[in-house]
This record gives C-alpha cells, sequence and structure tokens, in this order.
C-alpha cells in the first residue's frame, strides 16, 4: 500500500471512529457547515426505540430547493451550468442554476395557482429531462410532497400509486423516445385516471400536433403566465419531501416517506465525498428520477453541490452503440455513476467502441443497483477507466436515501465487495436473532442507529415501517444476504427475501404474481428471479390455469406489460399443475429456483408433499 493510500485509509478511520462515536455532534457539525438553514437546529437524532420513530435536526427549519439552486445563484455562481439534457435524436437543452431556479420558482407559482397546498401529494408521470427535475423542485419549494412514478409503468400501476398516495395533481409528458419509438405516456396516464375524474392532469407538450383534452392543462403555455421568483417556504426539517414506491414482499408496493432536513444533508454530503462534487463538476448518473437514484444522485445530492448534471433520456447504445462513449468523450465527463446492467451490455459490444474515444476524463465511476460482479468491474477499470480512474461500488436502498457502504475513491477498492461503511453507518451481520456473527460468515444485513437519511415511515402505513426496525430487534432490516471480512469490507450477496432485481428495478415476487392471477385464465402464480448474465436476474413465472382455458406464454407476458411494466415481464413462463408449498400454504419460491439453477436445497421440511 502507498503512502497516499495509507494516509487516505488512516484518515477515513478516524473520521469513521468519531462519526460512530460523537454520532449526534458530528451530525449536527455538517448540518451547520455544508448546507443552508433558516434556523439553526441545535438537535441531532431523537430516537424512540419502543414506537419505532426518530427525527433528526427536527428544530431547524430550510428549504431543500433553497440549497440546490438558490444559494448558488446567490453567492455568484448563477451562469454555472445546472442541467445538461439530451435525447436520442440528438436534442439537447443546456440550463445554468439561475435559468433553472427561473423555471422552478414558475412551477411553483404554478403549483399554487392550481391549489396545491402543503403535504399534498403531486404525482409525476414523465421522462428524464429538466421538465421533471422541475417539477420535483417546485414540489419542494412549497412544501407539497412529490410522488414520481416511473415512465414505464403501466395504466394500472400508475393508477394504483395515485390512489393510494390520494394525489389530485399529475403531471405528465405527452411522449417519450425509446430506441427510435415514441411511446405516448399521456395515453397511459388518461387510461389511469378514468378511474379518477377529479385529478387535474397538466401535460408537458414536446410533440406539437398533440391536442389536450378538456381540463388537461397545458404546461409550457402555464408557465408564460408566471413570475420567475416564488420565495422558497421555511419548513421544518420533518416536513416529508417526497414518497417513492418500492417493491416489497407482500403484494402491494409500499409508499417510502422520506423528509427534508436530514435527506437534504445525508444526499448532499455522500455526493461530496463519494464523487468529489464541487460546483461545476461535469456529473453524469445514468438513471431515471423514476427510481431513488434519480432522486438522491441526479437531482437533490448533486445540485445540492452546485454540479453540471447531465440527463441523458433513451437506451445506452442507441442510436450508436458508442454512445455512452461519444458523451463522456465530447463533455469531458469526470464522474460516471451507472448500474452493473448497462455495463454488462455495453461490454458485449466489445472493448474497440469504448477504445476509440479519449474516456480520461473521468475521475471517478461509480456502481449503483446491484453487486456489481467482478468481470464488470475490472472491465470498467481497465478499459473505461484506463486504470486511472477510481471504480467505487455502492450499496444503499430506497430506504436509506443515500449511500451506506462504499470504499471512497482515495481508499483500496476490493472488485465485487460493496465495500466500507459510510460515515455514521453502522452495519452488522446478524443471524436471525440479531446476534453479530463471526466475520466471514454470511448473514443478514443489518444496521445500527438511524442516519440521517433513512426513511421515517411508509405512506399511510406506520406499521410496515416499523417491521423495518422490528425483525432484528431494534436493527434496520435490509433484506439482503451478506457477508464481512476481517478488514470491515462487506460483500452483498443478494436479497434474503423475494425481491428480483431486473437491471436494477426492484420488482416484488407477490406483486407480480398478483398481476398474473388477475388474468381470468390464471388461478395461482410463483414467481422467482434467476441469474442473468446481463440483467443479474430475470423473471421465470410458474402458473395454473383453469382447466381446458386457452392461454399462451404470449398473452401472459403481453397481460404483464399491460398491467404492470415491461421490466416485469416473465422472460419464461412454465405452465405446472402444482406449486411447491409448505404446509402453512406458503409457496416456496426456492424449490422452484433451485429446480432451474441446479441449487442444493438444505432443507425441505415444511415442504407439504
Amino acid at each position: 500500500m502507498n503512502q497516499t493510500v495509507s494516509d487516505g485509509l488512516s484518515q477515513y478511520l478516524s473520521e469513521y471512529q468519531r462519526s460512530v462515536e460523537y454520532q449526534n455532534h458530528y451530525w449536527l457539525e455538517l448540518a451547520r457547515s455544508e448546507i443552508e438553514w433558516f434556523t439553526t437546529p441545535t438537535q441531532g437524532l431523537q430516537h424512540n426505540t419502543t414506537e419505532p420513530s426518530y427525527t433528526w435536526f427536527a428544530d431547524g427549519t430550510l428549504n431543500i430547493s433553497h440549497n440546490c439552486l438558490d444559494r448558488h445563484v446567490r453567492d455568484g455562481h448563477g451562469a454555472v451550468t445546472a442541467l445538461v439534457w439530451q435525447d436520442e435524436t440528438g436534442q439537447e437543452q443546456r440550463l445554468s442554476y439561475q435559468q433553472l431556479l427561473a423555471k422552478v420558482c414558475q412551477t411553483a407559482q404554478l403549483l399554487v395557482q392550481l391549489g396545491v397546498q402543503q403535504g399534498d401529494r403531486v404525482t409525476i408521470y414523465m421522462p428524464l429531462s429538466p421538465e421533471q427535475v422541475a417539477v420535483m423542485l417546485a414540489c419542494a419549494r412549497i412544501g407539497a410532497m412529490h410522488n414520481v412514478v416511473f415512465a414505464g409503468f403501466s395504466a394500472t400501476s400508475l393508477a394504483d400509486r395515485i390512489a393510494d398516495a390520494a394525489s389530485q395533481f399529475l403531471f405528465v409528458t405527452d411522449v417519450t423516445l425509446r430506441r427510435g419509438k415514441e411511446i405516448k405516456l399521456l395515453a397511459t396516464a388518461r387510461q389511469a385516471v378514468t378511474s379518477h375524474p377529479t385529478v387535474q392532469v397538466i401535460v408537458h407538450r414536446r410533440n406539437s400536433s398533440t391536442e389536450l383534452q378538456e381540463g388537461e392543462l397545458d404546461f409550457e403555455q402555464q408557465l408564460q403566465k408566471q413570475p420567475a421568483t416564488f420565495a422558497p417556504v421555511p419548513l421544518p426539517a420533518e416536513t416529508p419531501l417526497f414518497m417513492l414506491y418500492t417493491s416489497g414482499t407482500t403484494g402491494k408496493p409500499k409508499g417510502i416517506v422520506h423528509t427534508t432536513g436530514g435527506y437534504n444533508l445525508y444526499t448532499h454530503y455522500t455526493s461530496k465525498r463519494v464523487f468529489h462534487l464541487r460546483r461545476g463538476t461535469k456529473y453524469w448518473c445514468t438513471a431515471d428520477c423514476g427510481w431513488i437514484t434519480g432522486h438522491s444522485y441526479v437531482v437533490y445530492g448533486p445540485l445540492s453541490n452546485g454540479a453540471t448534471v447531465y440527463l441523458v433520456e433513451g437506451a445506452p447504445d442507441y442510436p450508436a452503440q458508442d454512445r455512452w462513449w461519444q458523451i463522456v468523450e465530447h463533455e469531458e465527463i469526470e464522474v460516471l455513476y451507472t448500474a452493473p446492467t448497462a455495463v454488462r451490455m455495453l461490454m458485449q459490444h466489445g472493448n474497440e467502441l469504448p477504445e476509440k474515444h479519449d474516456l480520461s476524463s473521468l475521475k471517478i465511476i461509480g456502481s449503483v443497483g446491484e453487486p456489481i460482479n467482478q468481470e464488470a468491474w475490472h472491465w470498467l477499470d481497465e478499459v473505461i477507466g484506463g486504470t486511472t480512474a477510481a471504480v467505487v461500488d455502492t450499496w444503499w436502498q430506497t430506504e436509506t436515501g443515500g449511500h451506506l457502504l462504499v470504499t471512497l475513491p482515495e481508499l483500496p477498492q476490493k472488485p465485487g465487495k460493496a465495500g466500507l461503511p459510510f460515515f455514521g453507518c453502522q452495519p452488522v451481520v446478524v443471524n436471525t436473532q440479531g446476534q453479530e456473527v463471526a466475520k466471514g460468515e454470511k448473514g443478514y444485513l443489518a444496521i445500527r442507529e438511524p442516519w440521517p437519511g433513512a426513511l421515517r415511515s411508509c405512506w399511510q402505513n406506520h406499521s410496515r415501517f416499523a417491521e423495518y426496525w422490528q425483525q432484528l430487534h431494534g436493527l434496520y432490516f435490509s433484506g439482503d444476504m451478506a457477508v464481512q471480512d476481517t478488514d470491515g469490507y462487506v460483500q452483498v450477496l443478494g436479497r434474503a427475501d423475494d425481491v428480483i432485481s431486473v437491471a436494477g428495478h426492484r420488482i416484488g415476487s407477490a406483486e407480480l404474481e398478483e398481476v398474473l392471477t388477475q388474468h381470468a385464465a390464471v388461478t395461482e402464480a410463483a414467481v422467482i428471479g434467476v441469474p442473468d448474465d446481463i440483467k443479474g436476474e430475470r423473471v421465470i413465472a410458474f402458473v395454473i390455469v383453469v382447466p381446458q382455458a386457452k392461454v399462451s406464454e404470449a398473452q401472459l407476458q403481453a397481460h404483464v406489460r399491460t398491467q404492470y411494466a415491461a421490466h416485469g415481464v416473465p422472460s419464461e413462463i412454465q405452465f405446472v399443475s402444482s406449486l411447491p408449498k409448505t404446509r402453512s400454504g406458503k409457496i416456496m419460491r426456492r424449490l422452484l429456483k433451485s429446480q432451474i439453477t441446479g441449487e442444493q436445497l438444505a432443507d425441505t421440511s415444511t415442504l407439504e408433499e
């Protein structure tokens, strides 16, 4: 280990120790120095372990949009580019911090004019775009909660999320492009709101020929009527900022609620330390804002640090297989944050394409969404980073708000391992009783003590939130299996429950089974995820159909695509006469999985027959 790395490790260990021993002082000090408050907090973590519940900086007031926009403009950095957007056709839009602030203020004025009040839920069904970001920040500016729904979900999934959130406002873009195909989002949105006729629909029109229906509002026309100033509302730190639905082991997705102050600080500081973001750093996270990575590391964390954020809409390898490398070279991207699924897909196109481009601007390459395999890690290190860029894996979840495990760029990396804990995070690998297992032994990945970015509740279902802290006797239960080595590096092994990760998208087995059984021909269904070289996992479904029913695999796949989303479509559907169950009636998905993968089952004692 060279002297620089040794010094970096020593500094990390010293700061980490301080962050866990003096947790409140550590985070309060950072809260005061890293972000701006209207009322400076004096309280750090307040934790009621019996409920359970917790707050961070509860006596402080702030506004996250002020930290993302106003303070940069006030400090003379308004001309710095905030967002660079482009789509598959080469259309481009560049907004400075001053211009983005003006757009957000106009959008906030529009929200108030529409009657949106603090605490109201505003649903956003838009592709990755400056308009999507502006609506998110405008909601934050007035204290409304945004509810972003990935613009690949079906009308049924969108309608379910609108209904559960009791949202009365829907922002939608008319069309988006994917591999040259025009996807009509407005048609899907209209179908979704047929059962919610009181929802106000605001349409961002990209296609000038799109005609609005009675009651729908034209987003751009409405913005032109609004003044470009709107003071950010001072909000208590624990004001809910957004809700975001994530799949779980039960059929209904849960709306994870994050609040303002702790989330602002945590996304800001993890972005700063993990990606070395400063004002003007050219930063490209390839995630969509329909997922938590887009919230934390496309919008809030990077903009709070004043970075130049790239929004690239469309597929990674269309219209050219080297599209991403063209962008990195042309824009001189310094930080690239992407998913192993995309990396493995691009690897298949060979080394020649990236080698044609000058990628030397890259300083840090991050991985997110699922554990990255060593082959993909080394490809990023050698072919994309030229062995000079740091390749860092990151582990976190919708619920955690930001990175919990990540080996900082200046520290020794261990390919295939998520790495060391971020400051203030205390990971432990435990058994079912919540007792720590020996180093090198597999167990459940859990976290001691809340961190500032931790979820505060599940929307309208606090008992589901409580389960996170009660399953392992007061520890946060991540739902992942892991193993920790003697140096403290954690390797995440995958889900302990029945959540499938397809190309970084989390799909609840029970949720997808429910969609399949909604088909008239299907009486019962079981869904599993099996390893896939490109996507990480792919979905296989086993279905029992009613006697004499005539239904094909293609018909059921189309049903899932329509009723759920394209990323949940099973790659294979097997028609069976029965499903393996325990004596209590629970489907033994692991038995089905073992039949596909050839893995040995350790225990089948609970099998009914």
